[in-house]
């Protein structure tokens, strides 16, 4: 079920609102989190029956684990936990990898292995993640006493279950227990609208307005002159962080209206200064992650420069293949990688020798060159990199370069223009008379609409931002009514987020 489409806005989310907030009002907290459960299990299961059979499993097992993992008389903790992580770990790359090594070993060596139809269950790397962490945890005696109530909804608690982001269970559970949360915060309920209203807005009217010029681009790449495919690069640059960023701002708000504060994940990365920077920035908990339980197991920085470079490497290059069972996403983890190091090489002569293990200190940033243009410079570089994301094999994106470079000067590809007419803001502007002015310019919408969002990446303040420092007015209630309206208006076509994919 997604976020952006009727039924979760008009049934599902009304509902579990009613039914949670109206069993703890009598009283019945074990009831509510029954029914949460329940849910967050209708949601994951509203594209595939056997999702949620899927995720009940991966919960029972892991909290049968992480039990046997805080007695103290237990023979063999650590193999337990071996055990634990690589039952996890195996399901996922089975489910998500297996096609796509067999498919190259059939490549390579001529095999003839046969490929499987395997189904990917909604939210599996994500839960999947968030269950090794609580298992690690309970190895090392930080676990709490929760009951496998509470632990089934942590884990699938439907805002952060298919994107993120990726909570621990010392984030979540504690706030499950607040007696304070359990009563209809009317203050926080409209802070989650507000937040929810902006989410639903950044997908519906930006993202998947960006999406029609990224298809036709992405689907006609050797049509493209230079102009047009500089500016599919950009359109998905920005298509991609609005959409992620749209989604982070659905779920906090949804947090909010349950009174659960989710762990902030998207914060305004473009405004970042260096990739390493980025990284701290865009899909804040999955940095975390695997900087607590990759990098860091992996010595971190305290072996030494090459061997430090090493485990930057190697957490890039999962992180890439993280997102996708292709090469292009190997690729594109590689390169963010490379520029890492060499942020970290250089930071290193500004720096006095640390043991500072986060993964994305120190960088470039320390370097005295104005900001606009390290800002601009990391732009660039991150949206190189998308392309790669975004094409279908290496080719596809070595071929948008080329076309970048040597396609030649020009108007914008006609097809990228009317396909952008064709979303219900333009047809308004056709009605209010400004036809003549678009049917004789048609690459003024696109352009004024790319160029307002790159403003607003750069510029405007993150929801969680304005969110929290909210002041409750007229005008606000008067914001979330405009936008939930004009969103609503706008789904004739309801569209997946680009990270349930991963």
């Amino acid at each position: 079920m997604l976020f952006n489409s009727y039924i979760f806005i008009f049934l599902f989310l009304p509902l579990t609102l009613l039914g949670y907030f109206g069993l703890n009002h009598f009283q019945k907290y074990r009831a509510a989190l029954a029914f949460l459960l329940l849910m967050s299990l209708l949601f994951t299961g509203y594209a595939n029956i056997y999702y949620p059979a899927i995720l009940m499993a991966s919960i029972v097992i892991n909290y049968g684990i992480a039990i046997f993992l805080q007695k103290e008389a237990l023979r063999h903790k650590k193999l337990l936990l071996c055990l634990g992580i690589v039952l996890n770990a195996g399901t996922l790359l089975f489910l998500k990898y297996y096609n796509f090594f067999t498919d190259n070993i059939n490549l390579v060596f001529k095999a003839g292995l046969p490929l499987l139809k395997l189904i990917l269950p909604l939210g599996i790397s994500f839960y999947t993640f968030q269950q090794i962490s609580c298992l690690v945890d309970s190895y090392k005696g930080q676990w709490g006493d929760y009951s496998l109530l509470e632990y089934g909804v942590y884990v699938s608690f439907f805002p952060k279950l298919s994107q993120g982001p990726i909570a621990y269970h010392s984030e979540l559970i504690p706030q499950l227990r607040d007696r304070a949360g359990r009563r209809i915060n009317y203050e926080n309920m409209c802070r989650g609208l507000y937040a929810f209203a902006l989410g639903l807005a950044k997908k519906v009217l930006i993202a998947d307005s960006l999406a029609k010029v990224v298809n036709i681009g992405y689907g006609n790449i050797p049509a493209l002159n230079s102009p047009s495919a500089g500016l599919v690069m950009i359109c998905y640059s920005l298509q991609i962080y609005f959409d992620f960023s749209g989604y982070c701002d659905m779920a906090y708000g949804l947090g909010y209206m349950f009174n659960l504060k989710l762990p902030i994940n998207f914060n305004s990365p473009y405004k970042s200064r260096s990739v390493s920077e980025f990284w701290e920035r865009w899909h804040m908990t999955l940095t975390r992650f695997f900087t607590r339980y990759v990098y860091i197991p992996l010595g971190g920085s305290r072996c030494g420069r090459l061997k430090t470079y090493r485990n930057i490497l190697i957490v890039f290059l999962v992180s890439g293949l993280w997102h996708g069972a292709n090469w292009t996403f190997v690729l594109w983890g590689l390169l963010h990688g490379i520029v890492k190091v060499i942020e970290r090489a250089a930071g290193s002569a500004f720096h006095q020798k640390t043991t500072d293990d986060r993964l994305c200190q120190p960088s470039l940033c320390s370097i005295k060159i104005p900001g606009f243009l390290r800002i601009g410079f990391t732009f660039l570089l991150v949206t190189a990199a998308w392309s790669l994301f975004r094409a279908d094999s290496i080719k596809d994106a070595g071929m948008l370069w080329m076309q970048l470079f040597h396609g030649g000067p020009g108007g914008i590809y006609a097809p990228i223009t009317d396909q952008f007419h064709e979303i219900v803001e333009i047809s308004f502007l056709y009605r209010a008379g400004l036809g003549g002015v678009i049917t004789s310019h048609p690459w003024l919408p696109l352009t004024v609409f790319t160029a307002a969002a790159l403003i607003g990446c750069f510029t405007m303040k993150n929801t969680q931002e304005k969110t929290e420092s909210m002041v409750l007015s007229v005008r606000k209630m008067l914001t979330v009514v405009v936008l939930l309206f004009w969103s609503i208006l706008s789904l004739s076509e309801i569209s997946a987020f680009l990270y349930t994919n991963f």
